[in-house]
Order: C-alpha cells, then structure tokens, then sequence
C-alpha cells in the first residue's frame, strides 16, 4: 500500500500527459512558455479572482506575496503554529517576526477569537492557514483584518479545491497561495505552486518580483527572486486538470467511507466531542469536518494516543503513515528565537502529540481502505490504548 497513490494517476492521464509534454519539448519554451499562461488563466477562473501567478513553489509563493505587501524588518505576522515549517519561514526570510497564536482543537486551524489580543502596531498581516485541505474560518478572520487595516494571506498550499462559504479557498481573501508539490490534491511532478488575487496591483508587483523584479527586461523596479514555475510543470498540471474535479469527488467519498468505518468499527461512540479535545482519550478519533466548508482531504488526519506503537503496528501490517505535525513551529529550535517569544499554544502542542496521517487519495482501493480501518480497530482494542 502507498500513502499517496501518483502511478494509477498517471496511468490514466498517460496519452494526455504525453502530448503536453511532447509540445513543450517541441517548442522550447522552457521558461515562461505558453503552458504557464494558459495555467494561470484556468486557475483563476476556477478559483474565481482576476488574476493567478504560478511561481517556483508554495514557499516562494509566501515569500513573494509577503514581498509585494511590503512586509520586512521591524513588521510582525500573525499565524499559526501548528502547520509546516515554510509558513513562518516566509516571514522570517524577509525579516519579519512571526507571532504564533494557537488552533481551534477540531479544525486544527488557527483560532479566529485568540487573533485580536496578539495584534500591535508591528502587525502588519494575517496569515492563516488551511490545514489538512479545510480552509480556515476566513469569514472571522477577515473581519479582524478589517478592523485593524491588515492583509490576509491565506496558505492553502493543502487546501486547492476546497470551498468556504460558497467561494474557492485562494480566492477568500487579500492573497492566497497554493502549492503544486507532487503529494498535493493537484500536484505537478516537482515543485510548483500560484498566488492569486483580485487586487491588480499586487498581481502586478506579485509578476515582478516573480521575475527578478523585471518590469521590463532588464528594467528592475524592484527587488524579486528568481520565482518561476517551469513550464514542463505547467503542462503536467493542465494534462491533469481533466481529472481533478473526479479526483476532489473521489476524495470526498474516500473519507466518508474512512469517517463511517472509523465510526462503526473503532470508535463506537462518535466523533471527539469540543469539550473532550484537548485530553488525550484511549483509541482512536476523527478530526471532524466544518459547516460551510469542504475539505480537499490533502491528509486524513485522526488523533491516537501511543502514535509510536501505532505507527508500528500499522507498518507491520503494510500500512504507511505520516505526522503531519511532530512539533509546534515556535517549539522548533531555529523558530524558537525567531518569534515574539510570548506564545502560549497548548492545544498545537497536545494535538503534535497525537495526530497521525493514513493513506488517502482519490485511486485508495476499497480493499486497502478496509485493511487501514481493520488495523485500526485492533489498535484502538489494546490495553496499550487505554490512557
């Protein structure tokens, strides 16, 4: 069993994916090659915004849209603790401080109520993030924003697809980013990723700094990096693209069929109830989903007590998992320096304790889905699961 499924995928998109990668080599036009266009419109247009960048990766896609914003030495940037490292390495890379406040114990998303009281006349952005493919809850937290006259910059380098409110996550917000890292619902076979917009020009100085800060060749306005998405990856993303709404629904399905199973045969008593979350309880539990949000499932993420003895198990039964994360950022030796200093986030800090990550993705047999659940239950009846 694998924890991500890519070859049955691209044993179905095989002819497509050929041809597009046969036209760029035709061509030439290795960087910033027709594909890159042609991508960006079809990605903006899905997401609902006037403008998409693809650019080199989620990371850069960070960086440059913190860039744009004018954000540097002295600013600070609120976001979340509880996410991977690239998040608050953005916010460092150009000089800022990032202020960690913690998530909501369900969602595993930034807290919008604990936003407010870490605000100060260095903030100078919101950057949340929308973990395990759910985006965060958007609407608050651009409320926050508003009051206070910051940017949002959503990180939804797990959460392409999914939806909130009736609008696209990369599209909720000031900025939003994705990545095209190959294990994600839409992933390309590098790295890859798109920061959208509605504001002109902020796409326009998003372009610019993308390309060396190139306003025209060799006429730079601005300070850029070199942050462009090849155009061999834009055409393995359009060969892609046929499937994705199948893919996203396939997903959805999938984690249905895990949350009923899980129920049914391992838990036995519902979903971790709000009050209970941040105590470790004995078996297994479900990370639940949120009202007026979809989840691209990027992970299917359950909360175990004794995660190493489960980890193990489930290896010997051919099972690969994944921690998705082992360690709060601002608990992480070279972040532990770099932020205010003043967070407080024990729910981060328990659920890092307890998360772990089973296979999940649109080709995941029904066979293994039972395998995965079957193991599971055996675990959650161990004496060693009783806390």
């Amino acid at each position: 069993m694998e924890f991500i499924d890519l070859r049955t995928q691209q044993v179905a998109i095989k002819d497509d994916l050929d041809h597009r990668i046969a036209k760029v080599l035709a061509h030439g036009q290795y960087i910033m090659g027709p594909e890159v266009l042609e991508l960006e419109k079809l990605l903006a247009d899905y997401v609902g915004v006037s403008d998409c960048v693809t650019v080199a990766s989620g990371t850069e896609g960070l960086l440059i849209a913190l860039m744009a914003l004018g954000i540097g030495p002295g600013d600070e940037v609120i976001t979340s603790p509880f996410t991977f490292i690239a998040t608050a390495e953005a916010i460092v890379l150009v000089g800022a401080t990032p202020v960690f406040v913690d998530v909501n114990p369900l969602t595993c998303n930034i807290e919008p109520s604990l936003i407010e009281q870490h605000i100060t006349p260095a903030t100078k952005a919101i950057i949340p993030v929308s973990l395990y493919g759910q985006p965060a809850d958007m609407r608050e937290i651009n409320r926050i924003a508003a009051r206070h006259g910051l940017p949002v910059i959503e990180d939804a380098a797990q959460s392409f697809g999914a939806t909130y409110n009736g609008g696209r996550s990369c599209g909720l917000t000031t900025v939003g980013v994705t990545s095209f890292f190959p294990s994600k619902p839409l992933g390309c076979y590098g790295d890859g990723g798109a920061v959208f917009t509605n504001d002109d020009e902020l796409a326009r100085a998003i372009r610019e700094i993308r390309i060396h800060g190139q306003s025209a060749r060799y006429v730079h306005t601005r300070v850029g990096v070199g942050g462009r998405m090849d155009t061999l990856q834009c055409a393995i993303l359009l060969a892609k693209w046929r499937r994705f709404d199948w893919e996203l629904r396939s997903r959805s399905s999938i984690a249905e069929s895990y949350r009923t199973r899980i129920n049914s045969e391992v838990m036995g008593a519902g979903e971790l109830a709000a009050s209970e979350a941040c105590r470790p309880l004995p078996g297994v539990r479900i990370l639940p989903s949120v009202l007026n949000c979809t989840s691209v499932y990027a992970q299917f993420t359950i909360l175990t007590p004794e995660r190493d003895e489960a980890v193990r198990q489930l290896k010997l039964a051919g099972i690969p998992t994944a921690v998705h994360y082992p360690a709060p950022i601002n608990e992480q030796p070279a972040y532990a320096s770099a932020s205010s200093g003043n967070e407080i986030t024990p729910v981060s800090s328990w659920l890092a304790k307890h998360v772990l990550s089973i296979p999940m993705g649109p080709d995941l047999s029904e066979d293994d889905q039972e395998a995965v659940v079957a193991s599971l239950a055996r675990l959650a009846a161990s004496p060693k699961f009783v806390l």
